[in-house]
């Protein structure tokens, strides 16, 4: 139901006045998903608010950053993924408060920033997590990270125009910093950017510019840790290094950023000593904070947070004296990784506990993660999967990566493009998706700016006034 109230909105989200048990879902990745999946046979009304349109499928964002996959493949409409959920409904919009006593939420339309408020019996949050620059936030306009859409598309820009600029330049010594890049972050997507970076440079780019040779190019994969792929441990992670360095790629650990701007980056090494590292690409891959809904929703409840943001949640994903409000996935704080599996059984499980307490059935079961293993992309044809006590690296864990990723790609027609897009860029060596524009490259920062304006020409009108 809605009542339109100038330029705000009231929707109690309810089936046709039916009186159903109202679930809400802030959030279109994993957790929020597979919740609002999981309740589509529960006799409830499921509305979900979330600020993008898609449902993104963050562990292949690395491959439309590098033109193997086009977004649409891992980013597909969340409406027609839910089209045939008759429960379910889906708002765009950012949440931007929670009045937990009224059970309201507060969301902002994009575009026309237009309000409207949705009401709730039972929510479930799971807006994920965003990059985080370690207090250091000036870095994010010359090293983008890799966490949605626009940061993909911005990077591709930013990758396949290096070497179109390159190509321009006279001076050798621009034309090195032209053709270096530098990765920020040896996790599981710093490894996989770096390593489709050099195939990019070293492989599927070979011959076809005329004043530079690619194979030339500089990778750097630069982190602050003494091992990449530290999750996983020994010896896949002594294994991915070597793989990268084989590759063509400096990889350079006990390396800490200390500054960063458009013509380079600057670190501190192992001895304490500084260099600076001149390149016209660099790439964020370091670290993750929860995004700012987490904080509020704490703040709001009187519960804690932890250093990167997250909720303190009850066992049960509960935010504490909240037993109706879940806080699952990136989000919530349960000494567990941030990882895709952690928040597909979150929000599954927070769905469960909805469903118990409408049968009538004790609920607040404690959540338990089943751990079903770590895998990463190396280059073509070589990956490290760790899974239970299994170690596989090179061409079987490759295998298993690309079984795993096609299970969890939603929609029949996004597996058939993706894999006739993985045999052009692995079996062949070309790259389908290379369009890039200057919108790509430069509306953030022109976006942000303008929102930097808005804020300043009112203080500047009230001076005058």
């Amino acid at each position: 139901m809605t009542v339109e109230t100038g330029h705000t909105s009231e929707r109690g989200a309810r089936d046709g006045g039916g009186g159903k048990h109202r679930v809400v879902i802030v959030g279109s990745g994993f957790g929020a998903l597979f919740a609002t999946r999981a309740l589509s046979h529960a006799n409830v009304q499921v509305t979900m608010v979330a600020a993008t349109p898609h449902h993104l499928f963050q562990p292949l964002l690395y491959q439309v950053a590098t033109g193997i996959l086009s977004q649409g493949e891992i980013a597909p409409a969340t409406r027609e993924i839910l089209a045939r959920q008759r429960n379910a409904d889906v708002l765009l919009g950012e949440v931007f408060d929670v009045d937990l006593n009224a059970r309201r939420l507060a969301a902002r339309a994009p575009g026309t920033g237009e309000l409207f408020h949705v009401e709730y019996d039972s929510l479930i949050v799971a807006t994920g997590a965003t990059q985080s620059y370690f207090g250091n936030d000036a870095f994010a306009q010359f090293a983008p990270g890799l966490k949605s859409i626009d940061d993909a598309l911005e990077l591709r820009g930013r990758i396949f125009g290096a070497f179109e600029l390159a190509e321009l330049e006279p001076d050798p010594e621009v034309q090195r910093s032209r053709l270096t890049f530098v990765v920020v972050g040896a996790g599981a997507t710093g490894v996989e950017m770096a390593g489709q970076i050099a195939e990019l440079a070293h492989r599927a780019l070979v011959g076809e510019y005329r004043r530079i040779d690619t194979r030339e190019a500089r990778i750097i994969l630069l982190d602050a840790a003494p091992m990449v792929l530290p999750t996983f441990g020994d010896p896949l992670s002594a294994k991915a290094a070597e793989r990268l360095r084989r590759l063509g790629v400096e990889v350079r650990l006990g390396a800490m950023v200390v500054g960063l701007d458009a013509g380079g980056i600057e670190i501190k090494t192992e001895d304490g000593g500084r260099e600076r590292i001149d390149a016209l690409t660099k790439i964020w891959a370091a670290g993750v904070a929860a995004s700012p809904l987490g904080r509020l929703l704490a703040e709001r409840a009187g519960a804690e947070v932890d250093r990167a943001g997250r909720v303190k949640v009850n066992p049960d994903c509960s935010l504490p004296g909240h037993p109706n409000v879940f806080v699952v996935g990136d989000l919530m704080a349960l000494n567990l990784p941030g990882v895709a599996q952690v928040a597909i059984q979150s929000g599954r499980h927070a769905a469960r506990q909805i469903m118990l307490r409408l049968d009538g059935e004790p609920a607040g079961e404690r959540f338990h993660y089943h751990d079903k293993g770590s895998m990463a992309t190396v280059s073509r044809f070589d990956a490290v999967a760790s899974i239970g006590r299994l170690r596989l690296s090179g061409f079987t864990a490759w295998l298993l990566w690309l079984v795993v990723h096609l299970m969890y790609l939603v929609g029949f027609k996004n597996r058939v493009t993706t894999v006739l897009h993985w045999a052009v860029s692995f079996v062949g060596r070309g790259r389908a998706e290379r369009a890039v524009t200057a919108q790509q490259v430069f509306a953030r920062t022109v976006m942000e700016k303008s929102a930097a304006q808005e804020l300043i020409e009112p203080e500047s009108r009230a001076g005058v006034e």
